[in-house]
Formats: C-alpha cells, structure tokens, sequence
C-alpha cells in the first residue's frame, strides 16, 4: 500500500488538451463488457477489412510510390538537370485521412499525398503530365482531375482500389524519403493550395500525437463513423461533418476522459456534443501563430470567422475551422442527431437497449411532408460523376441561400445520399432536400418564404461550371412525401397505403377550389379541410402549358423532369400554413404525366414573377384557385404533385454570391452536468465565444442577412 508521502511524491499525470479532464476514472467490469459487445457488434458489421485486402493496399501504394518517382526523375531529365540530380530525384508518398488513423473499412478509398520536389508543379506537371501517364496504364480507370477544388485532388481507382492523390511542391530540390513532413519547414515558400494540401497528413499526425490512448481512439472513431452514416449526418461537402471532423470530436473526448475505453468513449461523446455550447470551438491544443504569416482561425481578428457555426479546429499550424462548411440547418440536424444517441447511450448503459439500437438508420423519408428532389443526368458514366461532384459541391449554398432568404424561418434539410434510377436510358443520380418551417416560429398572417432570387441564384452558381458538356443536366423538383419515388426505398419498398384515408393523408393532397370546393387532377369533388403547418401546396398560374422536346424518356423520372431550356429570372415563392398563413410555390404549369404508384405530378419551369395568393377562409381552412382548362400540352389531363423548380443549364451564370451568415450566440439549451460546464468553459475564456461584432457584416450584406440563435 503507497504511503501518503509516496503519493504526493509521484508526478501529476499528462494533461492532454486545453483544459484539465472531465474525468480519471477507469472501466468498471461492466463497462468492459459493453466495449467487447461493441467490438463485436462492429466487427459483425463488416468494417474491418480482411488480411487480404490489407495487403493488397499496401501493394498498391508501393506501386503508385513508384510510379510518381519515375514522374520527377522523367522531367528532371526532360528540364536538363545533371545526370546526378536524375539520379537523386525523389517524390515520397504520405496518407491522411481515415486509412493514416486506422479507421478505414473494406472498400474505403486511401486519401495520399504526393511530396516532390520545387521545380515540379501542380498545374502543368501534376494534373497534365501525370494524369497522362496515369490515363494510359491499364490498372487505372474513373481517372477525374479536380484542380480547381479548394484542395486540388486527383482522383481514381488503381486495381479497384480508390485513390484521391493531392500533391505538393517544397522548397527543396530533393525531397527525402525520411521527410518529416509535422516539422513546420515544410511550409516556407509554398502557396496556400499547398498548406492545405500539406496539412491533411500533419493533422493526422498531430491528432496520433494528442490522444492517450490511439487504440481506444480507434474503436471509438470507427463507430462514430459508422453511427454518422447512418444517421445521415456524414459528409463535409453537404454541410455535416466529414472524416477530420469526426476524428477530432472524439480525440477531444478522449482528452476530457483519458482512461476511458470504447463504450464509454461512446456515451460520453454524445453526453459532451449534446451539452456543448456552439459556436463556442473544440480544439486538441492551443492556437499556435508561426512567423511564416499564414492566417490561421480566430474571430477575434477574422470577421469571416465569427460567421461559424460549429468551430472544430485543426490541431496543426495553421490551425483552420475545418468545419466551416457547417450550416444552421445541419447544425440544428446533427444536435437533434446528438441528443438521439445520448438517449440510447443512457438505455444501452441501463441495459434497456443493445448496440444495435444506436446504429438503426435515420428515416429521412418518413422526417418532412415537403422535400426538394434534385436530379443530375448526363450523357455517359464518366459524364456524370464530374457533373455530380459539381452539382454535389453547391447544395450547400442551396442551403445557405434558404436560410439567408428566409431569415432562418425555413430549414432545409439536405440528405449526404444520392440515389440512382436504374430504368432511366441515361446516366443519373438524385439527391434529396427535406423542407420544414422552423419550429415554433409565430408567422404573421399572409407571411410567405420568398425563394424566387434564391433558386435562380443557384442556378446561376450551377452554370459556373467550366467543363459543362452537352447532356448535363440538373432539375429541381417540389415533391411531396407521397411522391418520393420508389428507387430510393431497399428492394423498391414503398411505404403501404392505408385503404381508409385519414386527415392527415387528405392534408397531404393537392386540391384546386372551384367554386368554394376542391377538386382532384381528375375533376372528382372533394371537401374544403384544414390546412396542415407543415405542407407546401402549390399554385399554378392560368397560363398555356408548354411541353419541349427532351432525349430523356418522359415516364423515367418520378416525378416528371422534362428537359427546357430558359432564361431570365426563375420565381419561386414558398410560405408554410400556420393557421389562415399558406405555403405555395408560384410557377406556370409547364407539363404532367402520369408516374408510377398511382400519383400523378406536373413538372414546371417557373417563368413568372407574379400570382396571386389563394385565399383562405377564417376557420384555417383553406382551397387554392387554380384551373386545368386552356392548357393544351402534351400531357394527357390535368394533374397534381411534383413541382419542378429546377433547371437544365442554359444561360452562363455569375459568380455565386457569398453568403454572409450572421451569428448570434446564445447559451445553449442544454444544461452542463457534474463539472461539464466548468471544464467546457474554458474555451470560452480564451476568447473563443464567437458573436458578430455589429455592424460589420451589415455593410457587406446587400441580400438580407440570416440571424439564428441556438
């Protein structure tokens, strides 16, 4: 037994973080339990890959070593350097990412970077002469170039093996294979696409460096991972969070509970994040400045930075927001996600529930009544995956743009999944939006969310694109729950239709007044009924419907997506009932057809920029006014359901505008326990607690500014 001396004698342990831990405390026998069962569970799960596999990777690795060795030593000879220097020529290969930190699963692509040497660039020799020789060899194919993305990537499969390959010019004529590339030398004389490329591997070291434990770190990472994707809450380009994000929410829990192990890892991960008060940031280590001058995160003197929601921070200089991505929308979606697995969490602990629970996927399509569906077509596969990369990278400031415009009062849910049509006769995927009116918002009678500048906004930044090619296409189309098509369901299930049509289902129909009374798209008489908060109905202006002629086939989409080309200004005008308050979409009836079970849909080019609002009476019943006669197109009668808001690219746009975010922070609703609140707090007394100075993003702003508090 240790005397009280020999106690007071022994060092403090290692303090990992900004702040002292949470908690020393250790496993109990059931907690060790939990962890094997957990362990179990993921690997019954399939995300550990195979022996094989392993080593198949690591083949493919020496080979692509290889192959960028052979590249440098090529153009140092073709630049007329000595034989000595051809001889000495060197590129080294390094990973990041999810296979650096031993979290990636069977299949998962390997994020590498390639070091070389300063006469070797990234615009001519990287994404030209490389790409060249990597096109011609036959173990390479999906070969995509991205060199205008904010970190320049190449990206293809290598003997079936993903790859995305950045790539990286020091200030070095030789490059060393023992670089050390955490040393911060490595940063002299480079641009900025460079530090960015460079810092993926320096903080994944620097994140191997600053957790107690890296296989406890591991385990834990790994079911995040896996609860994220579930849950639909994984994917930077989207607005959520992608792998460093996830990686460094948990190597600061691991901080805050050093001798924890996975399952308890788990629980308090959501305990923490369901508490923490954003945009308050999380952060491994201190916010270093270097004399190397690269601006690094802090809103202290950074405007752009008091505009984050949710600050995560990169532990390696310079330290950057890497989650700047995140929006107001998908913050509200992620801390809903939080509390969910804090509320399993507590019934996995008091074995009222298994891990099984936690990781039951999130049923996006079952969460809203009103959803935007965006369909990308495009003339081949090839074709298609650089269009959707495009398209992909810009729903976010979709997002962004309704905040703005909407002042925050209409959420937009984007779903990290795309979803492919297999009839359809050309290449296609689609992803989904879901849209609900912000809960307990007071909404003054006749208040309407409009989005007319904001769709075509969009579209505007969606005909950037510089490697447009005929057949790329993008339509955006109102759709009800009723009407999500079939391919996005496992195996086609679609959820049954009850044979008794309750209120709810009737508040979910389309219904046009004719005489004090609705009508369905088949001209049969229905009952004026409440209108429900939450629904989006739409109004189609009295205008002569006009059909174009499109390669696609006009029964594959569901809804109908029909191919017309346009200009001009693109309205659309949205606002959600709350009580004699409607929410419409203004448009001019464009085309319908029938789809597939048993609903019917209109899809639309707005082309107007006025209608009237149906009128609605003082009970909260409401009829929209509206007519199918007139519109001779080449449909065959009148219909109702999806509401094409979207567009095929026709006009060349101006740049997107950025959106300036006001953040007005709040205390969060949650209540920090056992000491959470002072150990958490000392984020805030650094000077971390980020609200936007007034008047400083006003005078910036010409479009309306979203304020949100949470």
């Amino acid at each position: 037994m240790l005397s009280s001396e020999g106690l007071c004698s022994s060092p403090p342990p290692k303090q990992y973080g900004v702040t002292k831990p949470i908690s020393m405390s250790g496993p109990t026998e059931a907690d060790i339990q939990r962890s094997r069962e957990l362990e179990k569970f993921l690997s019954d799960a399939g995300l550990y890959e195979s022996k094989e596999e392993a080593a198949k990777r690591e083949r493919v690795l020496d080979r692509i070593g290889q192959i960028v060795k052979d590249w440098v030593k090529q153009l140092t000879r073709l630049r007329g350097y000595t034989d000595q220097m051809v001889e000495e020529a060197n590129a080294v290969i390094f990973t990041f990412g999810s296979y650096r930190l031993g979290v990636h699963g069977p299949g998962a692509d390997i994020d590498t970077l390639c070091v070389g040497p300063s006469y070797v660039n990234r615009e001519e020799d990287f994404f030209f002469v490389l790409h060249n020789i990597l096109s011609e060899m036959e173990e390479v194919s999906e070969l995509q170039p991205v060199p205008d993305a904010h970190v320049p990537v190449m990206k293809f499969k290598f003997d079936g093996i993903s790859i995305d390959l950045l790539y990286a010019s020091i200030s070095l004529l030789v490059v060393p294979d023992d670089l050390d590339i955490s040393n911060v030398s490595v940063l002299y004389d480079v641009d900025e696409p460079t530090v960015r490329s460079l810092n993926g591997c320096r903080v994944a070291d620097q994140i191997l460096k600053l957790v107690p434990n890296v296989e406890h770190f591991c385990t834990t990472l790994r079911c995040l991972k896996f609860w994220a994707k579930r849950r639909g809450v994984y994917s930077n380009v989207t607005g959520f969070l992608g792998g460093v994000n996830w990686a460094l929410l948990v190597a600061r829990v691991c901080q805050l509970y050093p001798n924890a192990i996975p399952s308890m890892l788990v629980s308090r991960f959501f305990r923490v994040y369901t508490q923490w008060r954003w945009p308050n940031p999380v952060m491994l280590c201190p916010i270093e400045e270097d004399e190397l001058g690269f601006s690094v995160w802090d809103p202290r003197k950074n405007p752009r930075d008091r505009t984050h929601h949710m600050p995560i921070i990169t532990p390696a200089y310079p330290c950057m927001n890497s989650s700047y991505n995140v929006s107001t929308s998908t913050l509200r979606v992620m801390m809903e996600q939080f509390q969910y697995g804090n509320k399993i969490c507590e019934d996995i602990e008091l074995n009222k529930a298994q891990w099984s629970t936690l990781f039951e996927p999130h049923l996006f399509f079952e969460s809203y009544k009103n959803y935007l569906q965006v369909d990308i077509v495009a003339a081949d596969v090839d074709d298609l995956r650089s269009w959707k990369g495009w398209v992909e990278s810009r729903l976010r400031q979709l997002t962004l743009m309704i905040e703005r415009d909407t002042y925050g009062k209409l959420q937009c849910h984007p779903y990290p999944h795309e979803y492919v049509d297999a009839s359809k006769p050309c290449a296609h995927c689609a992803f989904f939006l879901g849209l609900q009116r912000k809960q307990g918002e007071i909404i003054q009678e006749g208040q309407q969310f409009d989005i007319r500048g904001t769709v075509d906004e969009f579209r505007h930044s969606i005909n950037m694109y510089v490697f447009w090619k005929p057949g790329m296409e993008i339509y955006v189309s109102h759709v009800r729950r009723k009407q999500i098509p079939s391919y996005v369901f496992p195996d086609g299930y679609r959820r049954p239709r009850h044979p008794r049509v309750t209120a709810q289902q009737q508040s979910d129909k389309l219904c046009y007044e004719d005489g004090g009374a609705c009508r369905t798209g088949s001209g049969e008489r229905g009952v004026k009924r409440k209108k429900d908060p939450d629904e989006v109905d739409v109004k189609n202006d009295m205008l002569e419907k006009r059909c174009s002629i499109s390669p696609l086939r006009r029964d594959s989409f569901s809804p109908d997506i029909i191919s017309h080309k346009f200009g001009g200004t693109s309205p659309t005008c949205l606002a959600f009932a709350e009580g004699n308050e409607m929410c419409q979409i203004d448009e001019k009836r464009f085309c319908s057809d029938d789809v597939e079970g048993g609903f019917t849909s209109n899809s639309s080019v707005i082309t107007s920029l006025s209608s009237e609002v149906g009128s609605s009476e003082d009970n909260g019943n409401e009829s929209i006014a509206g007519s199918n006669e007139g519109n001779n197109g080449s449909a065959d009668g009148s219909v109702e359901g999806s509401n094409n808001l979207g567009y095929s690219r026709s006009d060349s746009g101006d740049a997107d505008s950025m959106c300036h975010l006001e953040n007005v922070c709040a205390d969060g609703s949650g209540v920090f326990q056992d000491g959470l609140r002072e150990e958490l707090e000392p984020n805030a007394a650094v000077g971390m607690l980020l609200k936007t100075v007034g008047g400083v993003e006003e005078e910036a702003v010409q479009k309306p500014v979203l304020r949100h508090v949470f």
